[in-house]
């Protein structure tokens, strides 16, 4: 049987069309790599606008507001600062991201075993991707910390291009707290959100499959289940937003000069819970909705053309 190792033991490596050995956990990274890095990039003109209305409010009150006034002052190249550790970092999460939670979802099925990962399947998506979001959240947080410093401070006063970006941080790592400072937030941040970005998916995943699609999966044509993926991906990204954002906000606040040296737990009673919580909120809901639904689309998009299959729905 498919499922079934060549062993003749239930492994939940062989559940899918192929089997999970270490080429298709590889393929997984790269996917990860191409859906987070392109995707976060894309939309830096958005980061860079949301980054500011968390950290000066009084000033950017609003997306398309906050758009011309950084346009008006710095350029249209103003919008795009960061887009270099953005994609590098955010494609280095992503190898991660992806790939480490296919191998941890498979690892803790077998842990479980056949009966109780079908039963606690949630238990087991929200831990796999849990514990890729830690290893993940270590490769990017060197240049999120280094993008935030550029798009938050006021132009002519730190590098913009990304190498002298990354020797200023290194330089001034006493006060930036470079390369790990801001780990425990993105941290608090990344996980809920990854919990959350994988629960529903996979969970939205299943619904539709079990209740709009109920024929068998492999029935349905690639057009049919990459759309089920990205409506699947955009809802489960705005679930991903609501839930990540008070810890979004401290890590952009944590990269204002004013906040240099204060802890996390400083800022946020200083700042308080209701701004945290809502400052940028709007602009965050629309991004990470389309950047999640087209981060699950590429990724699954590659997977197809891997002969691997989409994701979730089994």
């Amino acid at each position: 049987m498919a499922h079934l190792a060549p062993t003749g033991k239930w492994d939940a490596r062989y559940l899918g069309p192929v089997p999970h050995d270490s080429s298709y956990y590889a393929k997984c990274m790269l996917g990860g790599v191409l859906a987070c890095g392109i995707t976060h990039a894309s939309i830096t003109p958005l980061d860079v606008t949301k980054c500011n209305m968390q950290v000066n409010p009084g000033k950017f009150k609003g997306l398309f507001s906050g758009l011309k006034m950084i346009t008006a002052e710095e350029g249209s190249g103003g919008l795009w600062k960061g887009v270099g550790p953005t994609f590098i970092g955010y494609s280095l999460q992503g190898m991660f991201k992806y790939g480490l939670y296919e191998v941890f979802k498979d690892m803790y099925m077998n842990l479980a075993g056949e009966e109780a990962s079908s039963k606690y399947k949630g238990a087991i998506w929200l831990a796999g991707s849990a514990s890729a979001e830690v290893f993940a959240d270590i490769a990017l947080c060197p240049l999120e910390m280094t993008k935030v410093k550029i798009q938050t401070s006021p132009a002519g006063t730190f590098p913009v291009p990304m190498m002298a970006a990354l020797r200023e941080m290194s330089a001034l790592k006493a006060e930036t707290r470079y390369p790990f400072g801001s780990i425990v937030p993105l941290w608090s941040r990344q996980i809920p959100y990854t919990m959350a970005k994988f629960f529903f998916f996979e969970y939205i995943v299943g619904l539709f499959y079990s209740k709009v699609f109920t024929a068998p999966k492999d029935t349905y044509g690639k057009t049919t289940q990459l759309g089920v993926t990205f409506a699947s991906g955009y809802l489960a990204g705005v679930v991903c937003a609501v839930v990540s954002h008070p810890a979004d906000s401290v890590v952009s606040l944590m990269g204002k000069p004013a906040n240099r040296g204060k802890g996390v737990g400083q800022i946020a009673s200083e700042v308080g819970i209701a701004s945290l919580a809502t400052k940028g909120l709007g602009t965050r809901v629309l991004m990470i909705g389309t950047l999640t639904g087209f981060q699950w689309w590429i990724y699954d998009t590659f997977k197809t053309a891997m002969g691997m299959g989409t994701t979730g729905g089994k």
